[in-house]
């Protein structure tokens, strides 16, 4: 879980500085944010692949890229939405959206870590026993 809140954190970091840039491009807060979010998550699941769940028997990974991002589908509703809750009701969420980007993270990392161990990188035993 460690390493998880670590890769986490820096996908946070991701998040933020690609959101910044989208604003100062015109993207707006929410589509800046799914743009960041997209980045974090792909950096996310790179670094999670080789770190956090190294020991783990690995899937090909434009299959598990795929996968991760499908999983991690119920963590973004919850992370972005508590962004949009943020950023649309109170105005210090506004004018510092990267406060929502951190709330948002938070909010769903623990889905996302039970969610990835589970299902997207599997122990090698479990890998072995869903193949065809």
């Amino acid at each position: 879980m460690l390493r998880f809140g670590t890769v986490g954190s820096i996908g946070v970091v991701v998040d933020t500085v690609v959101l910044y840039a989208a604003l100062a491009l015109g993207a707006g807060l929410y589509g800046g944010r799914v743009l960041s979010y997209l980045t974090a998550a792909t950096g996310n699941w790179l670094l999670n692949r080789i770190w956090t769940f190294r020991t783990a028997a690995h899937a090909p990974a434009g299959r598990q890229w795929l996968r991760f991002l499908a999983v991690n589908g119920l963590g973004f509703f919850i992370n972005y939405g508590v962004y949009v809750l943020l950023v649309s009701n109170i105005p210090a969420f506004t004018t510092r959206p990267v406060l929502g980007v951190v709330a948002g993270a938070l909010a769903g990392m623990v889905v996302n870590f039970v969610l990835n161990r589970r299902l997207v990188f599997q122990g090698k035993a479990k890998l072995e026993a869903n193949k065809p």
